[in-house]
């Protein structure tokens, strides 16, 4: 006959998950940081198809930076008072000019 049987694996399996899971430690520190939209500055890019806007970090996510402003390039729609998830929070955008 044609089909043949599975085989049976014995022993550990050979790609164990864990190793490649982060660790908690981690995980925190790469958490998205959220952060509220104060002012929408304007359209940026060649085509306008970038907003600029200030945000300010909440406390909530990021206790460490609670209440510091940023300015950052946004793409797609957006409005004062939105809320950001930000995975990187060192760089600051340019200023308009």
């Amino acid at each position: 006959f044609w089909l043949k049987a599975p085989r049976l694996r014995t022993g550990p399996p050979r790609h164990h998950r864990s190793s490649h899971l982060p660790r908690p430690s981690d995980m925190d520190s790469n958490a998205p940081k959220l952060a509220k939209v104060e002012k929408v500055l304007g359209r940026t890019g060649s085509r306008g198809g970038v907003i600029q806007v200030r945000v300010q970090f909440m406390y909530e996510t990021s206790p460490e930076l609670a209440g510091r402003s940023l300015i950052r390039n946004v793409k797609g729609p957006i409005r004062e008072g939105d809320i950001l998830a930000l995975l990187e929070t060192e760089r600051e955008a340019r200023r308009l000019r």
